[in-house]
């Protein structure tokens, strides 16, 4: 209609993330990277390099009897990844997995190590100190002589024309040249010099001995392409056996260096008061080198891998570590000729003085002691070490250049691959470094030269074998959401759709998504339809469906062009009620199945085992069994159904999340690279409006900055919640894990493990089976909170007994966990058990902290404060086990304010007191200043919710509501096992229908021919229809079923008190439905969707039968044993209480009577004022409550690391997946 085309189209763009921020982030985290490796790489070696020339003989900064310090000093950095690597191993070997290697693979590994530890004992602490500052600088660059002739053997064994196989040639050549030019300088010096020659010999030997340092990389491309059985065997050896060997190879480096030091360094003649006296300037000098060198070398090889992970490696790793060595050779040469130079202008002409006179008179003239400046001193005497040569002539200048820049090429030609090396949008370090081992002493060439080896063939170059494509199942549970939550799922899945389109020739897709929608409790009793039929929800959410549609269909058509008719999607019948299949405009597909609670036991965590079973024991497994009756080959079989497994994730969602299709790949990425993850959670956003909702923001938001992140890099995510999860089918069909979550709850404690909270439990099998579950923070997803104080006070009911039960269950098998899962350590789960005693401990924690306030409020003794402060909820605790939990609730509202204006009005008098007293050294002032800080600098972290900063004021408020109030009221309330959250009441006047209708003779002759013939317009076919279902028609009269009552809360019902308006209905007279089966009913709603009727397939048909059959039968009302649950349940609650809060009461007795004893066994602690004067007054502070803060500040200390840790490693994710992704996939992230 011309007239009318004007739309209402919904949000479909991606308003939440910044996209121009992330750009710019991502450009300025590209320079700051590359600016950090190179200048920790020329950090590293400028200091090596000075700790060498220090350890001269001639030199003067360190007098003669101090110099073994600096050869020391070199050993320390020759050995200082060997001691990190070791302490890495070790920890790997005790609570990871560690296989011993062969004998032979032992023999050969330690036998390349220690010739490598030899050269570069011999090389750097022996020969370099006899060498000149500018072949110290290259001949490093020398060790890159048998990876160039390796590099050659393996492109010349792979039989193909090969890109780089000049390069490596040249490097090779150009090395050797190097070599030579450096022999024919120092040996035709002075051919009678033998001590020279023995040190240059040296010198050539040791690099030479180095260079076997990378074997490995190069000894896994030839065994590839050779047929030798114990070349291919070594190399599966040494990957499989790393940790020992490591550990092997680690202590053999340090025993060697040690020897070679013990042999060369004249130990008995050093002076040790260098080492102890550390107010000596040589000291000073020494230290500030050998840390500068230890430090910046294990950062620059941190970030030089970030670099590397980020897909910067031409940016930020190889041209830094090229450029690191000219930079070295500019630092240490210019000052050099500027001195030189400045001594000869100094003469005004009186004197001419060439450069052996300049080193005569200046360099070596000069006296020992360190007056002024140090910079001189090591300017000279990095100029000593090139007096040998005499560098006022051309001819020494020339050869001292060009085995310079020879050695410097070589390396470049050597690790000239580098530049085509293709690498995963999430790489591994094991797959991008060969070794994990990094040289101190040789940092850039190390780093250089131990990345992976490609060969590159002339014809196409080489990529990287793409991962196996994956299949996701989008699994979205439903019951009664609203339009707008509908909406948002639905248009989140299009999204998806328009992302990744599903074509018939584009079968090697990366990942295929097929999705699906199961709608609990979707149907309902109508009077007057021979069948029941869909409820108002389906019928909202079909029409949501066609409205989708439509809009994604004619996104990018013009206003004039005619817009596409929604083609026709399918209606099928099943025994567990009926499907919707929709083909979306890109080819993926979306099934939505409607269960009739009648036919198929309904509530969330069945819905989840119906989609488990149905996705991965039908349509995954089953084909495979199949095929075992074919026989084919049971090996192969049973490979690709392990390879399917590991490639079919399920994305868990809730009927309400919004996401985008990135937070969706960003997923896939960590379970494609991570064989043992078995589950993957993203950020979520709690959305909505109101104080509550705002409270929310800041919990989730410190929840995850901190807590999630913390078992992440610690140990493992405890819980994956299930509004937006992605989980391997692997995982979720291993032992003891899907099998274990179809049980049915038959205890007390099985309602709050199971039931209450089935995401942290279904994590939990996944933890005792060995799996993985991490936290992606990059993938962010937005679901609605409760924006109302009853619904947010009962969602806690549920969560807090829940994640109490799941961690005590965890804590429970902490033996058998730390040996089945690799990343879960005895250490780990001491933190989970110190997490646990916290958050038991919080009330009475929220009780002394209110005393606290009161103390401050009114000048009130502290123990006085206490007992005031622990009456209130000692009150509520007391008359919350005789009253209703609505009562609970109202009475908590009110506590909650009253609590949060003692809170404002504490915090008020502190700062006031500050300002008074002048000083900010009280344990109130430094506990508010430095929550505060904290919290501002963990949001400046996360800058894209810095904003959540101001809700933080609102948090600390509600402090008193959510860890004491929600405390008791959730243990209180245990027995209550309902869900809580969207109990949607009917419509208001509704009346419950009579049960039966009295009906003349005349009126049931009547009934029974209409019935007749609407149900012959109905459908052609016969409709699938449960006992509980079918009409009775007696002879007598006829009677139709009454209205069901209103569907119970989304979970067991054990002890439910229903509403009054809750068991009415609307009264609606009998045979005036004008659609008589929900088919009819859902192909009347519109026209621009036509909806077909379908067919099951038989053996499907069959599958959902003995699945419910076996699983999900629907429960029978039993009164008798719902009665016994419900007084097992309030006995459990009873018990579960009393233990809670006596350890509370404990911790407040025992606070009670220190304060009571007074100073007797106080920590008295001087009170200073802002300028740090001592006031004459003392702080007095209870051991008990310092020992608690300390914990806690130690635990919070352990969280903030682990963030940054994580926020690091959440940056090189997102850069390195804004850089892989496609052009045109990045213009449809922009656009959809």
């Amino acid at each position: 209609r011309p007239w009318d085309s004007c739309r209402e189209v919904p949000v479909i763009e991606d308003e939440q993330t910044p996209w121009k921020m992330i750009k710019l982030l991502k450009i300025v985290s590209l320079c700051v990277v590359a600016v950090i490796v190179f200048g920790l790489a020329l950090c590293s070696k400028t200091s090596f390099l000075l700790l060498v020339t220090l350890s001269n003989e001639g030199t003067k900064t360190l007098p003669a009897e101090q110099k073994p310090v600096a050869l020391l000093c070199i050993g320390c950095s020759l050995i200082a990844s060997s001691v990190l690597l070791l302490q890495k191993s070790i920890w790997k070997a005790c609570y990871k997995s560690s296989k011993l290697p062969a004998k032979k693979t032992v023999a050969l590994v330690l036998f390349f190590e220690f010739m490598v530890a030899v050269g570069a004992a011999i090389l750097t602490i022996v020969a370099m100190p006899h060498l000149d500052i500018v072949t110290n600088v290259t001949i490093l660059n020398s060790v890159a002589v048998l990876s160039a002739l390796l590099q050659v053997v393996t492109q010349c064994t792979a039989k193909e024309r090969n890109r780089f196989l000049v390069p490596s040639i040249t490097a090779f050549i150009l090395i050797l040249l190097g070599y030579i030019l450096f022999l024919f300088l120092y040996i035709m010096k002075d051919p009678t010099d033998s001590k020279m020659a023995i040190w240059v010999g040296l010198a050539v030997g040791g690099s030479f001995l180095v260079s076997f340092n990378w074997w490995e990389n190069y000894l896994r491309r030839i065994s590839e392409n050779s047929s030798s059985v114990f070349l291919k065997e070594l190399c599966r050896d040494v990957t499989k056996c790393q940790n020992l060997l490591h550990i092997l190879s680690s202590l053999l480096r340090i025993a060697v260096t040690a020897c070679v030091l013990g042999a060369y360094v004249p130990l008995a003649k050093m002076d040790w008061n260098v080492v102890t006296s550390i107010q000596r300037r040589e000291t000073r000098i020494i230290a500030i080198t050998i840390g500068v060198q230890l430090i910046s070398s294990a950062l620059c090889h941190w970030f030089a891998l970030a670099a590397c992970k980020m897909h910067a490696l031409r940016r930020c790793f190889i041209l830094p570590l090229y450029l690191a060595s000219l930079a070295v050779m500019v630092l240490l040469i210019v000052p050099v000729i500027v001195y030189y130079q400045d001594y000869r202008t100094g003469l005004n002409g009186t004197a001419t003085i060439n450069f052996t006179g300049y080193c005569n008179v200046v360099v070596d003239g000069r006296n020992h002691s360190l007056n002024g400046s140090v910079f001189p001193h090591l300017v000279l005497d990095v100029t000593h070490t090139l007096c040998f040569l005499d560098m006022s002539k051309i001819t020494d200048i020339g050869i001292l250049t060009g085995s310079a820049v020879s050695w410097w090429l070589g390396l470049v030609l050597a690790t000239f691959h580098l530049w085509h090396l293709s690498l995963y949008r999430i790489q591994r370090t094991q797959d991008l470094f060969i070794r994990r081992l990094y040289e101190g002493g040789f940092l850039e060439q190390s780093l250089l030269l131990n990345t992976r080896f490609d060969i590159q063939t002339t014809d196409r170059p080489k990529q990287l074998k793409p991962p196996d494509p994956v299949k996701v199942f989008l699994c979205a549970t439903m019951w009664h959401e609203t339009y707008d939550e509908m909406m948002k799922i639905i248009i989140s899945i299009f999204r998806l759709d328009k992302y990744r389109p599903r074509k018939e020739e584009q079968e090697t897709s990366d990942v295929t998504f097929e999705g699906h929608i199961y709608f609990d409790d979707a149907f309902r009793d109508v009077p007057g339809s021979r069948e029941r039929q869909v409820n108002e929800y389906a019928e909202m959410l079909v029409d949501i469906l066609r409205e989708v549609y439509s809009i994604f269909l004619n996104m990018d058509r013009g206003l004039f062009k005619k817009q596409h008719q929604v083609p026709e999607q399918k209606i099928v019948r099943t025994p567990y009620g009926g499907r919707v299949v929709v083909t979306m405009p890109h080819g993926n597909s979306l099934v939505v199945h409607f269960k009739d609670k009648k036919l198929i036991r309904h509530k969330k965590r069945w819905s989840q085992i119906m989609y488990l079973y149905y996705l991965l024991g039908w349509k995954v497994a089953t084909k495979y069994f199949k095929r075992s009756g074919k026989r084919e080959d049971e090996a192969e079989l049973k490979r690709e159904f392990q390879k399917e497994k590991h490639n079919t994730y399920l994305l868990a969602l809730d009927g309400d999340t919004d996401f985008q299709p990135a937070a969706v790949m960003l997923l896939i990425d960590r379970l494609k690279m991570y064989p043992l993850v078995g589950a993957a959670c993203g950020r979520i956003h709690p959305t909505g409006s109101g104080p509550m909702v705002w409270y929310q923001k800041f919990e989730y938001a410190v929840g995850h900055w901190l807590h999630k992140t913390a078992e992440h890099v610690f140990g493992c995510v405890l819980c994956s919640p299930g509004c937006f999860s992605l989980f391997r089918a692997a995982a979720l069909m291993d032992d003891n894990v899907m099998k274990k979550y179809t049980i049915k709850a038959s205890k007390a404690r099985h309602h709050i493990q199971y039931d209450q909270g089935e995401d942290r439990w279904l994590c939990t099998l996944l933890l005792k089976q060995g799996w993985r579950v991490e936290y992606n923070a990059a993938s962010d997803a937005y679901t609605n909170a409760p924006e109302e104080f009853k619904e947010f006070y009962n969602q806690r009911r549920r969560w807090g007994p829940s994640t109490m039960a799941n961690i005590v269950d965890l804590l429970g098998s902490s033996t058998l966990i730390s040996k089945r899962n690799l990343s879960m350590s005895k250490p780990y789960m001491f933190y989970q058990l110190f997490s646990l005693a916290s958050s038991i401990l919080a009330p009475s924690t929220v009780v002394l902290m209110i005393a606290g306030s009161l103390t401050v409020l009114g000048d009130i003794h502290p123990n006085a404060a206490l007992v005031l402060a622990a009456i209130p909820p000692a009150i509520f605790l007391g008359i919350s086990f005789k009253i209703k939990s609505d009562t609970q609730i109202r009475i908590a509202a009110g506590m909650s304010i009253m609590y949060a204006f003692i809170m404002m009005i504490s915090a008020l008098v502190i700062i006031g007191n500050m300002v008074k007293d002048k000083t900010i050294l009280t344990p109130s002032s430094i506990f508010i200043i430095a929550i505060a800080c904290f919290y501002f600098v963990t949001a400046l972290m996360h800058p894209q919710e810095v904003g959540l900063v101001c809700f933080g004021l609102l948090y600390i408020l509600c402090i008193p509501s959510a860890y004491l109030l929600l405390a008791i009221y959730s243990m209180v309330n245990m027995n209550n096992v309902s869900w809580g959250t969207r109990e949607t009441a009917p419509a208001a006047g509704a009346a419950q229908p009579a049960a039966t209708l009295q009906q003349t003779k005349a009126q049931k002759a009547k009934s029974t021919f209409a019935q007749f013939f609407r149900q012959a317009k109905c459908c052609g076919k016969p409709c699938w229809r449960g006992r509980a279902e079918e009409l009775i028609v007696s002879q007598e009269n006829l009677t139709v079923e009454a209205t069901e009552p209103e569907p119970q809360p989304q979970n067991t019902i054990v002890e439910v008190v229903r509403k009054p308006e809750e068991e009415q209905r609307q009264e609606e007279p009998a045979f005036t439905c004008p659609n008589q089966c929900w088919v009819t009913q859902l192909q009347s709603l519109s026209d621009d969707m036509r909806l077909q009727e379908d067919t099951l397939d038989q053996d499907e048909e069959q599958f959902f039968r003995d699945l419910t059959a076996k699983y999900l039968e629907p429960l029978p009302e039993d009164k008798k044993k719902q009665k016994k649950m419900a007084d097992e349940l309030k006995e459990l609650r009873n018990k579960i209480t009393f233990v809670y809060f006596i350890f509370n009461a404990l911790w407040l007795v025992a606070t009670f009577t220190l304060q009571l004893l007074e100073s007797a066994v106080f920590i008295q602690v001087p009170k200073v004022d802002s300028n740090l004067q001592y006031t004459g007054q003392y702080i007095y502070i209870d051991p008990l409550g310092f020992m608690f803060i300390l914990a806690f500040a130690l635990l919070v200390l352990i969280q903030f690391l682990a963030m940054l840790y994580h926020r690091i490693c959440t940056l090189i994710h997102y850069v390195a997946f804004l850089d892989t992704e496609s052009k045109s996939e990045k213009q449809e992230q922009q656009q959809v």
